[in-house]
């Protein structure tokens, strides 16, 4: 049902700023939107700062796994488009099983159309560059939506998408997650879900947010289920507070709504189906791993990290899992000051109250939380099965980006009924208080230091980077090609995990996929067909990363050569690789007990294997 744009400061509902504009202005981006839009791109550029120093060699220091991650599936991407293969499973990791792309976080709604410039500038620049731009883009879309359908005001605007684009916890995510940044879909989609009520237009809204829905699959699942759950809720909130406006328009709501979950079932029933029933598909995580992660009450009014007021210090107490709300006190008592003053008056400002109170509940996971301390008070999450579908894979937190986009609008509307932008009706004055402008005359600039001083500690930083060493040159030279026939792998040492082997991940990464590695960083199925991080491990990987967690080669048996040369063939490999490492010295020792002395090829350690599994 389409909710109507209601101005902050009325009780009556007004049409759009767009409507009383002549239709091609709509299309004509004015002085304001080119100055927005340029320092949303100047925000993001800024918090990608710590990268571009070294781009080629520097990894987020939060999440180095998740980012070296990203960067292989940018060359996932570009190696299916220059090889023509399906996009949905790649065998270029986990040799020889393969990893089911639909089942992971794949972003291939991005790094398919993004293939060529991969291919071009490689996937490290690839991945600042795009980082940014998601950032600045979902500010842009954001900003679109709310100065061409809800507010009049461009600065209000502006204030608005910036928090939607760089909310403390949409740029926590940007340590190494940049698919829960790519939200610059969400707004158009929630847009066009509000619009599928207008008379006459069922049949093109339908298809606008089925083309919309279909894209948002191949970019986060996670983030389109989030903004269905509020879209749902807005929609009940306004059939329950406008009932006989809803009535009318149910047909015309149900019929554009049919159309369009139709069209994006359509045009992604294959690939859905191939994430729950293809290759290397799962059936929730072992164990309910993220079930527990609730939202920590504290976190709320607290100074994230990634901003200038924020100290990294707190996160080793309360930010711990996920950083998703952290406003800070300021911005929580001006969004509650906000809400007492505009409920009464706004439609669309009850609806906000509704989707944050909903949603900050939702998100406090199975047992309440305050200040790093799990209490043994229940949270709503404490009555929902492990194992309910869909449920069993999300994390109760991350149920509190959704209250990040209602303070987002809320600071919008803050702005515009400050500004008077929608000139409300001004009461006149009881004795004593002076006339209505005068009264105007401090009001506003009281409101928009106050909108200042919460939003101003917000501010992002530049996001915090490690080095990393570079792939060895006997790989990035492609000194390897003559050990790697077709149909073969290259085992790197250490082999790849969610744990250990971050830089040899990034070998495959750097070279785009030139050959297939074993192991991996992905979720897959266990023996029981639940998900689990990184490929079961064999004896020699294990033997591996118990090498290295020791510093130390435990004493080798037969046994120990026996099941290497087994794991070996499994792998289909041709040749064993040990580059610099920090454990390079005992990991050498121990693949020489396994496997017999090595070459010294280049600049690496290397076992030709080929004899022994032949």
């Amino acid at each position: 049902m389409a909710v109507p744009v209601v101005d902050p400061s009325l009780k009556t509902v007004t049409e759009p700023a767009a409507a009383q504009s002549p239709r091609r202005a709509r299309w004509r981006p004015a002085r304001a939107d080119v100055l927005a839009v340029g320092v949303y791109v100047a925000l993001g550029v800024l918090v990608c700062l710590n990268y571009w120093v070294d781009v080629q060699n520097r990894v987020s220091s939060h999440l180095p796994t998740d980012h070296s991650w990203f960067e292989w599936l940018f060359s996932h991407g570009a190696y299916s488009v220059r090889h023509l293969e399906n996009p949905l499973f790649t065998s270029r990791q986990n040799a020889p099983d393969g990893v089911n792309m639909m089942a992971n976080t794949s972003l291939l709604g991005v790094t398919l159309p993004l293939a060529p410039l991969t291919m071009l500038v490689g996937p490290q620049v690839m991945y600042a560059l795009y980082l940014g731009a998601a950032l600045s883009a979902t500010a842009a879309t954001s900003y679109w939506v709310l100065s061409r359908h809800l507010v009049r005001s461009r600065a209000a605007a502006f204030v608005g998408g910036a928090f939607l684009g760089f909310a403390p916890g949409i740029v926590h995510h940007a340590n190494g997650q940049p698919n829960f940044v790519s939200n610059f879909l969400l707004p158009l989609i929630v847009l066009r879900v509000m619009r599928l009520g207008e008379p006459g237009r069922w049949r093109r809204n339908g298809v606008v947010l089925g083309l919309l829905v279909a894209y948002q699959i191949f970019i986060n699942e996670e983030m389109l289920l989030l903004t269905a759950l509020a879209c749902l809720v807005v929609v009940v909130a306004y059939a329950v507070m406008r009932p006989r406006a809803a009535w009318r328009q149910a047909g015309t709501f149900a019929a554009a709504l049919g159309t369009g979950g139709g069209l994006a079932l359509l045009l992604t029933a294959y690939p859905i189906w191939f994430q729950f029933n293809g290759p290397q598909s799962y059936r929730g995580l072992q164990g309910g791993v993220f079930h527990n992660w609730g939202e920590d009450l504290k976190a709320f009014v607290t100074f994230p990290r990634d901003t200038i007021a924020g100290d990294e210090a707190v996160e080793q107490t309360i930010g711990l899992t996920e950083q998703n709300t952290w406003f800070g006190w300021p911005l929580v008592v001006l969004a509650a000051v906000a809400l007492v003053l505009l409920v009464a008056r706004s439609l669309v400002v009850r609806i906000l109250a509704v989707l944050a109170v909903l949603f900050t509940v939702a998100s406090l996971g199975p047992k309440i939380r305050f200040d790093g301390v799990e209490t043994e008070t229940d949270g709503p999450w404490a009555y929902i099965p492990d194992d309910v579908p869909l449920v069993e894979m999300m994390m109760p937190t991350r149920l509190s980006l959704v209250v990040v986009a209602a303070v987002g609008v809320l600071l919008a509307v803050a702005w515009e009924a400050v500004s008077g932008a929608g000139n409300p009706p001004v009461p006149a004055p009881r004795t004593g208080e002076g006339t209505p402008s005068a009264r105007r005359r401090w009001l506003r600039p009281v409101g928009y230091a106050a909108i200042a001083l919460a939003v101003l500690p917000l501010l992002p930083r530049p996001l915090p980077a490690q080095p990393v060493e570079p792939p060895p040159h006997f790989i990035s030279a492609g000194g390897w090609r003559p050990y790697v026939p077709e149909g073969r792998t290259l085992v790197p040492v250490p082999i790849p995990s969610n744990v250990h082997g971050l830089p040899t991940l990034r070998w495959s990464a750097l070279t785009q996929q030139a050959f297939p590695i074993p192991g991996g960083y992905f979720i897959g199925p266990n023996e029981k067909g639940e998900g689990v991080f990184g490929a079961p491990n064999r004896p020699t990987s294990t033997l591996v990363y118990t090498t290295m967690d020791r510093n130390a080669t435990p004493n080798i048996t037969d046994e120990h050569r026996r099941q290497a040369v087994e794991d070996l063939r499994f792998w289909r490999a041709s040749v064993v690789v040990l580059g610099a490492h920090p454990r390079e010295a005992v990991l050498r020792d121990l693949m020489t007990a396994l496997l017999g002395p090595p070459q010294r090829v280049d600049d690496v350690w290397l076992w030709d294997v080929r004899p022994l599994v032949a």
